[in-house]
């Protein structure tokens, strides 16, 4: 077996075409964890345009699940990156590395909430909020959490044990004891009968208390959530949620943790989607539109709580890699310079406006929500019984490629369509992607 591995990569040496490309992958990459690939063979991406091996053009409308904010490749990005390479690559955790990780720490708590200073750097989402469960522990003393339904945090133990999204969690448990789940503000599928999102927004924060109360040992570190949910289907909670589960939370004393893995980075219309709520959490984790496609994540605390785990405790041998720290900074140069968050907010309403024109057309359309470029299209088989349209969205999803746009699908049923392209997507090519779903939507409904 090893020689014949040897013999067929030796053929593939120096071939880049599309057919070898995918056999290459399903040959020798482990992808059976990603439930469907697209059949492209990416050969250069820019902006908010890929480009397939055989030269076929794509609008870009997922952005590598909201990872390239600022767009493939990005000048500025790319030009600090190459830069540091030609410094330093990797140093070590026990030195002081090279200044621009210091300075990515100072730029993070310069556009923080509140009192958020001190960053610990990992590689990824998932180790971010593994760091911000470690930090709540060590800083509260104590070691249960409270969690929602439908969340998503990452595929490590820990994360895993705190994801309410049961699709993500199949056949990976025993998961950690201590976890008690609330509802998560779905309003569109709330379990409570009701349409109207400020009474879903009070009784869900009601549901966090009830689960410290009576789910925990009064052992609660932490409160855990996403501002807006991304892979539970694109869930932006009502106005006031935040704010009345934070009143609770300070009753009991319990930390707030904001995974803004997916939502940060102008992501939303604000630098950070809790800006939307009013409130300061007590630790938030960045990952995913940080540094532009460059690995990393950002675990950021007030300094008391950021320095409550002791040496040796938590460290990360790639974290901090000073190649992603200086792409990272230049990332936020860009935000700042070229307005993303402002940008990102008027297109998404452009956006959210020409879909919502569209659910009065194709009644496969149940809702359409979100903040500013995170936009989820629920899709329904029936808008009474709001029966999930899980096919239905896997084919608009096939039938947007096929016509040169890439959008994903998501939710615990598989049928919100998500439309997360990178921020500096030109009017255009919004437009153009825009008319693609339009179209698609109408096929499938027939």
């Amino acid at each position: 077996m090893a020689t014949e591995v040897r013999e067929r990569a030796g053929q593939a040496t120096g071939a880049h075409d599309h057919d070898q490309t995918i056999q290459r992958y399903r040959d020798f990459v482990t992808t059976s964890f990603v439930a469907a690939i697209e059949p492209i063979a990416v050969g250069k991406a820019e902006g908010a345009t890929v480009w397939d091996q055989d030269g076929t053009e794509y609008v870009d409308c997922f952005a590598g699940i909201a990872v390239v904010n600022a767009g493939h490749r990005h000048p500025k990005v790319i030009a600090a990156a190459k830069a540091q390479m030609d410094q330093v690559v990797h140093a070590a955790t026990y030195l002081y590395h090279v200044p621009v990780v210091g300075l990515l720490g100072e730029r993070l708590a310069a556009i923080a909430p509140g009192r958020l200073q001190k960053t610990f750097f990992g590689n990824s989402g998932a180790e971010g909020i593994e760091t911000a469960m470690r930090l709540a522990k060590a800083y509260t003393g104590r070691h249960e959490f409270i969690t929602l339904t439908h969340s998503f945090h990452g595929r490590s133990a820990g994360t895993l044990s705190i994801t309410g999204n049961k699709a993500r969690k199949t056949r990976g448990g025993p998961y950690l004891p201590g976890i008690a789940f609330a509802p998560a503000p779905y309003v569109y599928r709330n379990p409570f009968g009701t349409d109207d999102a400020e009474e879903v927004a009070a009784r869900c924060a009601t549901m966090v208390e009830w689960a410290i109360d009576y789910q925990s040992s009064g052992d609660v570190a932490a409160f855990i959530a996403e501002p807006v949910m991304g892979e539970g289907g694109i869930l932006a909670p009502p106005a006031s949620y935040f704010q009345r589960v934070k009143e609770v939370l300070d009753r009991h004393g319990i930390l707030f943790i904001a995974d803004e893995v997916q939502s940060g980075f102008g992501r939303t219309g604000k630098t950070f989607a809790i800006e939307h709520y009013g409130i300061e959490p007590d630790i938030m984790v960045l990952a995913k539109g940080i540094a532009d496609g460059f690995p990393l994540s950002a675990t950021i605390a007030p300094p008391e709580i950021a320095d409550s785990l002791k040496p040796g405790e938590h460290l990360s041998t790639f974290g901090g890699n000073p190649v992603s720290c200086a792409a990272g900074v230049a990332n936020i140069e860009v935000m700042q310079e070229e307005r993303l968050a402002e940008e990102s907010a008027r297109k998404g309403e452009h956006a959210m406006t020409r879909l919502r024109a569209m659910a009065e057309r194709h009644a496969l359309i149940g809702e359409v929500r979100g903040l500013g470029l995170m936009i989820g299209v629920e899709l329904v088989q029936d808008r009474a019984t709001k029966e999930p349209a899980a096919k239905e969205a896997a084919a608009v999803r096939r039938l947007a490629r096929e016509a040169g746009v890439l959008i994903g699908v998501g939710g615990q049923g598989g049928n919100v369509v998500r439309i997360q392209p990178p921020l500096v997507i030109e009017d255009a090519a919004l437009d153009r992607a825009l008319d693609v779903v339009d179209e698609v939507l109408g096929v499938v409904s027939r």
